[in-house]
């Protein structure tokens, strides 16, 4: 994402359990390869057809406790943990909406933010966009009139390119390292939540 110019949040497709829309790995300090992973529980008021913006947190107060004591855990012994703590104290407030959604966005808006990132973000129910994952991508792309897409390597798998070469849009298949310094690539949007 730090490499792209904006950022579409996918906020109206189908939720997925299992997904990146509401856990992430932690990587232990000074052991990256050793991870495990940290979950909001979430429940979908619609089942399986519950959208991104429509899930809820299971338990926000319960959540917001374990999700904090875990990264104390985890990076406390940081020298840098008690900025990060700082920075994170948006992400705890975020429970207190009990969507899925809004912990994902705010954690992942401080990350950006941290980092440097000068982008926008918009969310995909704001942007006209016809149905299908590939030619929806492609929609999205050209509404922010970007002239590329980063696809990382989960996404790339199932993507259709012609939508894409219709419009005139690249795909470029995305692999994640840090982010440098400088600013982001010109006019590219990530696909994926």
């Amino acid at each position: 994402m730090f490499a792209a110019d904006t950022w579409i949040v996918l906020d109206d497709v189908q939720f997925t359990r299992r997904d990146y829309q509401h856990r992430t790995r932690l990587a232990a300090l000074g052991s990256p390869q050793v991870s495990r992973w940290m979950s909001v529980p979430t429940q979908l008021p619609q089942g399986r057809q519950t959208v991104v913006r429509d899930a809820a947190i299971a338990d926000p107060g319960l959540a917001r406790r374990r999700t904090t004591a875990m990264l104390r855990q985890y990076y406390g012994a940081s020298p840098h943990w008690p900025a990060l703590a700082q920075a994170l104290e948006p992400v705890g407030a975020a429970f207190g909406s009990g969507r899925t959604a809004v912990v994902a966005e705010t954690s992942t808006r401080i990350l950006l933010d941290l980092l440097g990132w000068k982008g926008q973000i918009l969310r995909s129910g704001d942007l006209s966009a016809r149905p299908g994952r590939s030619q929806r991508l492609a929609d999205l792309t050209a509404a922010v009139s970007a002239g590329s897409d980063l696809c990382g390597t989960g996404g790339i798998k199932y993507l259709d390119e012609s939508p894409f070469a219709a419009r005139r849009i690249s795909v470029i298949p995305f692999l994640p390292r840090p982010p440098r310094s400088g600013h982001p690539a010109s006019r590219s949007v990530p696909c994926g939540p």
